[in-house]
């Protein structure tokens, strides 16, 4: 069985996301939602409910070999992101504190 490589994605959009309980994952693009819920469930031991993904196709990049004398254009790589909703009552720790001591 292969194992998917699913990493938190921790910005601000992604903590708005997470206080509805939706966290934002980057996953593998060739990864359907039965793997994604698979992998989530199992590397993190909560239970999903939906699972949401999309694709964002590679920016074209310029370059250059040189100072001006070949330029060119090449692609980055296309990412899929998954925005999974998990279950009342579960919740992932990437963006709460540590409670502060008082003096």
């Amino acid at each position: 069985m292969n194992t998917l490589l699913v990493t938190p994605i921790t910005t601000e959009k992604a903590y708005a996301q997470s206080l509805k309980n939706v966290y934002v994952f980057n996953v593998p693009v060739s990864a359907n939602r039965n793997e994604i819920v698979k992998a989530i469930e199992s590397q993190y031991s909560v239970r999903v409910v939906e699972v949401k993904t999309l694709v964002q196709s590679g920016k074209s990049m310029r370059f250059s070999r040189g100072k001006n004398r070949y330029p060119g254009t090449t692609h980055r790589s296309d990412s899929k992101k998954a925005y999974v909703t998990l279950a009342t009552g579960d919740s992932l720790s990437f963006f709460e504190q540590p409670a502060e001591e008082k003096k």
